[in-house]
């Protein structure tokens, strides 16, 4: 049995009906590859030349896919599993420029 890569819609939090299968994989390395890769294209496609680290994490948090590797059953804990927001964090760090910071802290959800 293979690594599978789900993936949940961040702007329905927690109803699984938008869930998707993006499919199983027989490494961890390429259930890794295709998690990185879905947050990379959003990150790529919402980023604005000038734009903040902390306003491209807002629109991914808000409107990104969530993908992950579901654990599996013969082997819990097996593999280390997958962090979309924790990567997706790093990456707007890279890719705006910036420096990582402390989770959420500086995103302000009301004017």
């Amino acid at each position: 049995m293979g690594y599978r890569v789900l993936a949940d819609d961040n702007f329905h939090v927690m109803d699984e009906n938008f869930r998707h299968i993006l499919g199983e994989f027989p490494t961890y390395t390429e259930a890794l590859a295709v998690c990185e890769e879905v947050v990379e294209r959003f990150l790529r496609h919402e980023y604005v030349p000038g734009m903040s680290e902390s306003a491209l994490y807002f629109r991914y948090m808000m409107f990104g896919r969530d993908p992950f590797i579901a654990e599996r059953p013969e082997l819990p804990g097996a593999s280390p599993g997958f962090s979309a927001w924790d990567y997706a964090r790093v990456r707007c760090s890279e890719i705006c420029g910036g420096i990582p910071q402390a989770p959420a802290r500086e995103i302000r959800l009301s004017a």
